[in-house]
């Protein structure tokens, strides 16, 4: 009776909602399959949006209690059949009422929370209508999400009860057949959300990487989205002797070789049947001396039939990867209008600055691809790529040159001289620089470039939106017998030691930054583009954030443009919004010019992917506001959601 009673106040909290109208929600992360970050909705616009202000804020519950290292809030909610949906870092469910943000019901998968975990986040959950059921059964609309540890979770859109029929009472454990090592925490787990296309759910997998040569493989899986039955799996290691790639590697290595695994969101292409897979580096990140050649389909973006798993085309982004570019972002498909013919497209941002852009049919080059000479001359034992490829165009949005002592900055006099020192004890020759024993200088860093917010396409005006991190890093190898020593000397307070087990090397690496706090390279370090990808031509690039929440009240808010992890969003009436930075800001951004036209204060750092919806005739825009454990920036529990002041 009880659970009857649930079903109807649900239905009763939702009514007046046009469930039908899909342009007024946001259905799929980055607000559809094909990742666009794009709504047509154009209330909010450049003339009215400084009357936005906060409408509601929606607490999760959930601040990391009881875990052993925290949670991150990252997801980008969506909006469907009257309710928006939002999972939290620990894979909490959570519906509430779109227009008022009051909980509708949870679902909590109960992962360990005394265990340490490779990833701290959940960037989301998808939506799924089951057309073989009648509107009022179970699971006739499912909610899915993956966990820390491995599990696919579905649950009832209008209840938040397991789909009994899907897995082992609504849940499937994909750890399973993973070669999953024995640790203490949680080395293999699922941060993004799946895609489906028709009946089939897809999802990639995150691995603890960097532990060493022989850890967990990268998994993609597809599933009945039904019954939660295996209907194949894609591994990005090509160990099969049939496969066409497998002559590329050595055949003895590639038996071992682990990770490679898709952490970022899938694109999925319905009426081509393909699933667009973007893949990342081999374990470990920093050394291949034991896994040679190119590494296909490592760092790759991947076109699989979404019926077989069958590899439909690919491109490698970065040759036999020893800096841990990983493909980071959702593939962005597009109808790109170029030359008088419109192309469907596929475009891949990257760590490096980089967009490449694709024919999504036949994985051709739209703008070309060229293979440069890159800096040779890595440790004893490696094997580096002589080339890497580069799109001719659109031009790389950041800096790839060499950084020399003189490039060093800071906010003081003494916070430059100790940046300086630091870049002199380096190797730098710009991009593609090897990790070695002195120490290298990363630029850009591990951590981007572009990451895990992906970019926005407008199809009417052809511009892409990406917002880019650029700072500083050090990676140093070291030797194995000396691993230990500097690991337990303490003299590193601010690096993460990796152990790189099965390789001649540990490894050693941090963000550089000055006796103050702030990045030792030169700022903007973080970036707004916009691209006309008619042309393939940079229309413009402005600092985003200033420095307001890094440094004391007495400092002023400079505009320096400060690291970000998060997304933009663009909507029909020529606006992007994004929050990202390290301020706790959500801001608006005229897409003609660059201009900022409206910022809103969040109560915790907003790295995360804004969306945007339409109920009872009144525009949202919605963030999760929780923070970034590694960034450091205010942790917090909210889902906030602004509209123009009536």
């Amino acid at each position: 009776m009880f659970q009857g009673i649930r079903v109807l106040l649900v239905l009763l909290l939702t009514a007046g909602t046009a469930y039908a109208d899909q342009n007024r929600e946001w259905t799929h992360h980055g607000g559809s399959p094909s990742g666009l970050q794009y709504s047509s909705i154009d209330q909010i616009n450049p003339g009215n949006v400084r009357r936005l202000k906060e409408v509601w804020r929606f607490r999760t519950g959930e601040l990391g209690q009881d875990s052993a290292e925290g949670y991150s809030f990252q997801a980008n909610p969506i909006v469907v059949r009257g309710a928006l949906y939002v999972s939290t870092g620990s894979s909490i469910i959570v519906a509430v009422n779109p227009a008022t943000g009051k909980e509708l019901w949870r679902f909590d998968p109960h992962i360990d929370r005394s265990k340490n975990t490779a990833e701290t986040s959940n960037r989301g959950v998808n939506s799924w209508i089951d057309e073989r059921k009648a509107e009022d059964e179970q699971c006739f609309h499912t909610i899915y999400t993956g966990t820390l540890d491995g599990r696919m979770i579905a649950v009832d859109g209008a209840t938040g009860q397991p789909c009994i029929e899907f897995g082992n009472n609504g849940q499937v454990d994909l750890s399973e057949d993973v070669r999953l090592t024995q640790s203490d925490g949680l080395e293999y787990g699922i941060t993004s959300p799946p895609v489906i296309v028709g009946d089939t759910q897809v999802s990639g997998s995150a691995v603890g990487d960097n532990r060493g040569v022989e850890i967990e493989l990268g998994i993609v899986h597809a599933l009945d989205a039904r019954t939660g039955e295996r209907r194949w799996r894609f591994d990005p290691i090509p160990r099969d002797g049939k496969n066409p790639m497998h002559g590329s590697w050595n055949p003895q290595q590639v038996k071992k070789a682990s990770a490679a695994n898709a952490w970022a969101p899938l694109a999925a292409d319905s009426e081509l049947g393909l699933i667009y897979v973007p893949t990342g580096s081999v374990s470990p990140d920093f050394y291949g001396g034991e896994r040679e050649g190119d590494n296909r389909y490592a760092n790759s973006l991947v076109a699989l039939d979404v019926n077989n798993g069958a590899v439909v085309w690919h491109q490698q982004l970065v040759h036999h990867d020893v800096w841990d570019f990983d493909l980071p972002a959702q593939p962005t498909l597009v109808e790109l209008q170029r030359d008088g013919r419109t192309i469907p497209a596929v475009i891949q941002s990257t760590k490096m600055g980089m967009l490449f852009t694709f024919d999504r049919r036949t994985g051709e080059p739209i703008f070309g691809m060229e293979e440069r000479p890159v800096p040779q001359g890595g440790v004893l034992g490696e094997h580096l790529s002589k080339t890497q490829p580069f799109p001719p165009a659109p031009p790389p949005l950041m800096s790839h040159a060499p950084v020399s002592p003189d490039d060093a900055w800071g906010l003081l006099w003494f916070d430059e001289w100790a940046c300086g020192r630091k870049f002199s004890t380096l190797r730098s020759e710009g991009i593609y620089t090897p990790p070695s024993l002195e120490g290298t200088l990363l630029y850009p860093s591990y951590v981007g470039g572009g990451n895990w917010g992906g970019i926005a396409f407008d199809p009417d005006r052809q511009i892409v939106i990406v917002n880019t991190m650029q700072i500083a890093a050090e990676v140093q190898l070291i030797e194995r017998n000396e691993f230990l020593e500097m690991a337990r000397s303490g003299d590193y307070p601010e690096s993460e030691f990796a152990f790189q087990q099965g390789t001649p090397y540990g490894m050693r690496r941090q963000m550089l930054l000055s006796p103050l706090g702030v990045p030792c390279s030169a700022p903007p370090w973080g970036r707004l583009s916009a691209v006309d990808m008619r042309a393939g031509t940079i229309l413009w690039q402005v600092p985003l954030g200033t420095i307001e929440d890094l440094v004391p009240a007495f400092v002023p808010a400079l505009e320096l443009g400060v690291p970000n992890i998060g997304g933009p969003i663009m909507t029909a009436s020529g606006i992007t919004f994004i929050a990202a930075t390290s301020g706790n800001y959500l801001r608006a951004f005229d897409v003609e010019t660059g201009k900022e036209l409206w910022k809103g204060r969040l109560p915790a750092g907003g790295q995360a992917t804004p969306m945007t919806y339409m109920v009872d005739g009144r525009q949202y825009v919605v963030i999760a506001a929780g923070g970034h454990l590694p960034m450091g920036t205010t942790p917090g529990d909210y889902v906030v959601a602004f509209a123009l002041a009536e």
